[in-house]
């Protein structure tokens, strides 16, 4: 599905604001984060008939690439700003990355979190000097908590993918793929909020250097594609998924909602049978442990490879952190991925 409600004038302002993101926040914040590996998956590309490379953001540092959108924002922040202090919300790997940053660069800062974070999330950001605050049962509650108090308190709030710099710092992923292939036919990513693959369809289409860019989502929160379908941001509510980083709801004025409608070629969702799936078949295949959300790009190719046979196709494996319980529920499954 891609609806495209732009002109041809305007897409092509789209596409120059998107790449000019990138290209300063690669600048920015390349001495500060890891290049991660596009490695090839011999076993998915025998399979399947495709030649299929797994971009690993799952070895970034903090284990996402979050760390890249956040940290393009705190370093595009002026001196007073950061005295001041900074506010975010967030669950996962967004907190995470914003949590390394306040530690690394002496920041006071305060993460906003639902008061249905898991213990084992909050614990992992207790090690950090970071102060934690718990407001409302999802993301949304949390995320509108944080920029009120932002608002009062006189701090910047930091979105987890509302924000052009935000979304600068995730193109950064689409630059180095393009450094490390010599040709990229289409790409596979997970969407939550969008700002992965808003950064990434900017930067790739603005080159001219991807074919089809396709969202994945779970079945159990498909707020993205429900959203592009309707024409407009809406409210649902979201069951509970393996994929909880691309869990919840989007802001109601995000900019990554128009980025996506226009520029997000299809979506695909997933059910969670397929995401455990694709999680145990990336540790039994590659020794590789993955989170949910990481798991829903390599659920969407094996659900529509037929489609892409004989080309290049990358697959972004965005993050590494799944708890105990998660795991053994994945390794629990009795009947395994057949390709």
């Amino acid at each position: 599905m891609k609806t495209d409600n732009l002109g041809p004038h305007n897409i092509s302002s789209l596409l120059t604001s998107l790449d000019r993101e990138a290209q300063e926040a690669e600048q920015r914040i390349r001495p500060h984060i890891r290049e991660t590996p596009a490695e090839p998956s011999l076993y998915l590309g025998k399979e399947s008939g495709c030649e299929v490379f797994l971009k690993l953001e799952n070895l970034q540092i903090t284990g996402s690439f979050k760390l890249r959108g956040a940290m393009n924002k705190v370093l595009s922040l002026g001196q007073e700003e950061l005295q001041r202090g900074v506010i975010t919300a967030s669950s996962g790997n967004h907190a995470a990355a914003f949590a390394y940053l306040m530690d690394r660069f002496g920041i006071r800062g305060t993460i906003f979190l639902p008061e249905v974070a898991s213990e084992v999330k909050l614990e992992s950001l207790r090690y950090y000097d970071v102060n934690l605050e718990l407001h409302g049962h999802d993301c949304i509650l949390a995320e509108t908590a944080a920029r009120q108090a932002a608002q009062k308190r006189d701090r910047v709030f930091i979105s987890p993918y509302n924000d052009p710099k935000i979304v600068g710092g995730q193109a950064t992923i689409g630059i180095e793929l393009l450094r490390q292939l010599d040709r990229v036919d289409a790409v596979f990513a997970p969407v939550g909020g969008g700002g992965l693959i808003s950064g990434l369809a900017g930067h790739l289409k603005a080159a001219d250097r991807a074919n089809a860019i396709i969202g994945c989502q779970p079945e159990n929160s498909p707020v993205m594609y429900e959203s592009v379908k309707a024409g407009h941001v809406i409210d649902m509510e979201s069951k509970p998924s393996i994929a909880d980083g691309t869990a919840g709801g989007i802001e109601k004025e995000a900019i990554t909602f128009e980025i996506c409608r226009t520029l997000v070629d299809e979506y695909v969702l997933l059910s969670e049978d397929e995401i455990k799936d694709a999680i145990r078949l990336m540790l039994d295949k590659h020794h590789m442990l993955i989170e949910g959300a990481a798991a829903l790009s390599v659920a969407a190719f094996l659900k529509t490879k037929k489609k892409y046979r004989g080309q290049r196709v990358v697959l972004i494996i965005s993050g590494a952190k799944i708890s105990q319980d998660q795991l053994r529920e994945v390794l629990c499954r009795e009947s395994p991925l057949k390709v």
